[in-house]
């Protein structure tokens, strides 16, 4: 885990010292204005794989550490966890961890 979370921080940073140097390109000449979207389009392209490694991390840690809410979901149709503290969460697309009020908890219809 320690080591998928570091991989996607070494891309972000790898696509951050790119960007850098791409936005010091000049930008009046047609090569500069595409190397400008290419360098947009990697740090989008890097932000959404870095997005998607925490996810996926938070959600190997969760399901090992802490309990599934059986029969329940969260308000966008995730896993609820229950931590040991007996607080409810589930994780978003960012990799963080939303903690719920009992209001909030869905019960998951049967399949």
């Amino acid at each position: 885990m320690k080591r998928t979370y570091l991989l996607g921080l070494a891309a972000i940073a790898a696509v951050t010292l790119f960007t850098t140097n791409v936005s010091a390109q000049e930008k009046k000449t047609e090569v500069g204005k595409a190397i400008q979207k290419t360098g947009k389009a990697v740090e989008k392209g890097a932000t959404a794989v870095g997005n998607k490694t925490a996810e996926v991390a938070v959600k190997g840690g969760a399901k090992v550490v802490d309990q599934t809410y059986k029969g329940k979901m969260a308000p966008d149709g995730s896993n609820v966890y229950i931590d040991g503290k007996n607080r409810k969460y589930y994780i978003n697309k960012k990799g963080a961890k939303i903690y719920l009020k009992a209001s909030q908890i869905k019960t998951r219809p049967v399949q």
